[in-house]
């Protein structure tokens, strides 16, 4: 009895390889710290700190300021804050729309941040984005954040994909990590967050993409391999 092939699957990070959120972030970060009369940081400062969502974040800022970080109403006033400077200045990096289209037409897609579910579905929304993604797992699901793999995992899973035809687009190495611990491809977006912070460690086995044309030239490359009879 014949059986059906795998589906493929691509998974992609949001912020530094969807869109580019840094100026957002770092201004609320900042209006954070003058409630509590500290000076603002520079803007790469604060993208320095950004990656394993908004706790971490405050705190890093706060500590970075010489102030608690374990200051009790902090996480709360950024989260008001960021919320209402969520689409300031944040906008997809250019090309990274028809990048997300083609995709659609040949493998399920999905979003793996993070960044709490609500601002992450509000940013794709807010670009026309969220009908390409059937799935979309945020960093206060009920899944550990990244690079715990068992969001993605259950991504595989629930998508029909495996580990084989699977591909996680991120731009940090946190998601490099994400993708080594859940077995899947990786694609790594050279133009976002990570590799400005100077922080990839790569093995030489992940696809490499300096702009988002050349993410959607890897996720070809990709579903070229996935899709092939073996």
């Amino acid at each position: 009895m014949p059986t059906h092939a795998p589906h493929p699957l691509v998974v992609f990070d949001l912020d530094g390889t969807l869109v580019d959120s840094r100026l957002d972030l770092a201004e609320s970060t900042n209006e954070m710290l003058e409630t509590y009369g500290a000076r603002p940081l520079p803007v790469d400062a604060v993208t320095r700190m950004v990656g394993e969502g908004a706790k971490k974040l405050v705190e890093r800022a706060l500590a970075a300021s010489a102030l608690n970080p374990d200051e009790p109403t902090a996480l709360d006033r950024f989260r008001a804050i960021y919320d209402r400077r969520l689409l300031v200045h944040t906008r997809p990096y250019e090309g990274i729309g028809e990048v997300i289209r083609t995709a659609a037409a040949r493998a399920a897609l999905a979003v793996l941040s993070n960044k709490p579910e609500a601002p992450t579905r509000r940013l794709l929304e807010a670009f026309n984005l969220a009908t390409a993604f059937t799935w979309v797992i945020g960093g206060d699901s009920t899944f550990p954040r990244k690079p715990d793999p068992s969001g993605l995992r259950h991504l595989v899973r629930v998508a029909g994909s495996t580990e084989a035809t699977t591909l996680f687009v991120g731009d940090s190495m946190i998601d490099v990590e994400t993708a080594r611990r859940a077995g899947v491809r990786m694609c790594v977006a050279q133009y976002g967050f990570g590799d400005f912070r100077g922080e990839l460690t790569l093995s030489g086995d992940e696809l490499i993409a300096a702009t988002p044309l050349a993410v959607g030239h890897a996720i070809e490359q990709f579903l070229q391999l996935a899709t092939s009879p073996s």
